[in-house]
């Protein structure tokens, strides 16, 4: 009986791999009219996306009877609690964005290969989310960044579409070396590729210096694939893409990144050091990116700055040990990124009443006393809650995360009664964050906590920084001009990192499809940076 519930727990976990990849295959090799495409795929999508809600509700039976769920295919592919919650959100995203896709691209000429590579993208991700060996991570992720390409270039004519796409390319297949170097390191070690057997190698006490460097090798492909600084720059230039592409990017395929780190959480464990390149290079493309967000004012290039601090903040958890926070992340963001990508049009009705009604501006007091104020209704809750798996260094970071929620605007002449109101629903929306983070923590996600605390306080210290900037910028914006400038070009990363990459590897990308020569590069030659002397 518990070997049938495994393997029926199994093949509801494989099904949706299996309809997405029947899906892809259906969209190739068909001839059949567009809109039937859209329709055979629709159909599909939501089929897929029942078998992952059975999946879950079988993953979770499972785990709360037997403590436990077992590999299928002989050690090659396993379902997993948290994979199986990904494997929802995933598919829930791929059908969403299948719908909206079908009425947003009428016309198109190049719609049955947009089909087959979104439900190829589908398909790997779901493979990955089952992978237990090497082999079959390093291939699913692969056939994820080689299937996105055909989405990011789908329309050719673009010059910088096609740039992003080379960037990220080169930069996918520097992250694939390095996942070879760490499953190369981790199979000589444990003498297996399976990851199960790697889990089981490290619960038995064993750690080594070979191991520390798998774990080093796997967070630099982690930190490549998410589009972290300083190779972030493709992730804002991919606008040129259809919205719903920027929907599936921005809200499933980046944010895969986070769910490899909670996976290999036992590797991280004996690597001190890739947990602590997990907090360096996740703090400052947090700290860069929130305060880079200040200065954009495009809608769709400012949901990409945020997925980049958003990425950068759910590294920074998983380098601080806190799984558990970061699994909650993942998935409460793609929800929310999704959402706003595929609203994006909204904004242009926001802009219209901002221009009647002026934009308003917050009050310097509030944000002084934010802070606290924050501080005061974490701490309180927490300790009502009676929840002390919080180090005390995260509910700091919280209080910090929440502040900007509690900056109150300006009263305008006649509308005095606004302020009262806007402070009583900033202080609701702090406690009810509050407490949903407190509950969400004992929901059955299947991720645990690990805390750093030493590198706790220095996250902690960077995000005060990263607020202190962002209260600057809000009351004296005269008086950091300059400062605005490099925030405003991400310090020049991006200029510095598409100039070495178009010289080791040129591409053709320009509008007149000739190899760029390109000059020597240098900050004082950029836009923002040229000397007035």
């Amino acid at each position: 009986m518990l070997n049938l519930s495994y393997e029926l727990n199994f093949a509801f976990a494989l099904a949706p791999a299996v309809l997405m990849s029947v899906a892809a295959l259906w969209a190739w090799c068909s001839h059949v009219p567009v809109q039937r495409m859209w329709r055979r795929f629709n159909a599909l999508a939501l089929t897929a996306l029942a078998f992952s809600l059975v999946g879950l509700a079988s993953q979770l039976a499972l785990v709360s009877a037997y403590s436990t769920a077992a590999p299928g295919m002989e050690g090659w592919f396993a379902a997993n609690q948290f994979g199986a919650w990904v494997s929802l959100l995933v598919q829930l995203l791929g059908a969403a964005i299948g719908i909206y896709s079908s009425n947003h691209l009428k016309g198109e000429p190049r719609q049955p290969v947009y089909i087959a590579a979104l439900a190829a993208v589908l398909a790997a991700v779901h493979f990955l989310l089952l992978a237990n060996h090497w082999i079959v991570l390093i291939a699913a992720w692969t056939a994820i960044q080689y299937a996105m390409r055909y989405l990011l270039c789908f329309y050719k004519d673009r010059p910088f579409a096609l740039l992003a796409a080379h960037k990220k390319m080169v930069t996918d297949c520097v992250a694939d070396l390095l996942l070879i170097a760490a499953a190369i390191l981790a199979w000589s070690q444990v003498g297996s590729g399976s990851l199960s057997a790697l889990w089981a190698y490290i619960a038995d006490g064993h750690a080594s210096a070979t191991l520390a460097w798998s774990g080093i090798c796997l967070v630099l492909a982690v930190i490549a694939r998410t589009a972290l600084m300083p190779v972030h720059g493709w992730l804002v230039q991919v606008m040129e893409a259809p919205t719903p592409v920027s929907a599936l990017l921005h809200a499933g395929v980046v944010n895969l990144g986070g769910y490899v780190l909670v996976l290999f959480a036992p590797l991280l464990g004996v690597s001190l050091a890739a947990r602590w390149l997990l907090v360096v290079f996740g703090l400052v493309s947090a700290m860069v990116a929130g305060l880079v967000l200040l200065t954009r004012v495009s809608q769709k290039v400012h949901l990409a700055w945020s997925t980049i601090a958003q990425m950068g903040f759910m590294l920074l958890e998983c380098g601080l040990g806190l799984y558990l926070f970061a699994a909650l992340h993942l998935l409460g963001h793609s929800l929310y990124k999704a959402h706003n990508f595929l609203n994006a049009s909204s904004i242009v009705r926001e802009c219209d009443r901002k221009l009647i009604t002026g934009t308003v501006r917050n009050l310097g007091l509030s944000m002084v006393v934010a802070v606290p104020v924050a501080l005061v209704i974490v701490f309180a809750l927490q300790s009502v809650m009676g929840n002390h798996a919080w180090p005390w260094w995260w509910s700091a970071v919280l209080a910090l995360a929440w502040a900007p929620i509690l900056w109150v605007p300006k009263a305008e002449p006649g509308r005095s009664e606004v302020v009262p109101v806007r402070m009583a629903t900033a202080l609701a929306t702090a406690a009810f964050l509050t407490l949903a983070a407190g509950i969400m923590e004992r929901a059955p996600i299947g991720a645990g906590n690990d805390p750093l605390t030493a590198a706790g306080v220095v996250a902690l210290i960077g995000m005060g920084a990263m607020y202190l900037g962002m209260t600057v910028f809000q009351l004296w914006p005269q008086s950091v001009v300059t400062v605005r400038r490099w925030v405003y070009a991400g310090f020049y990363m991006d200029e510095g990192y598409t100039h070495w990459v178009l010289r080791l590897w040129p591409a053709r990308w320009a509008g007149a499809g000739r190899e760029v020569k390109l000059a020597p590069w240098s900050l004082r030659e950029s836009a923002w940076g040229r000397s007035e002397s």
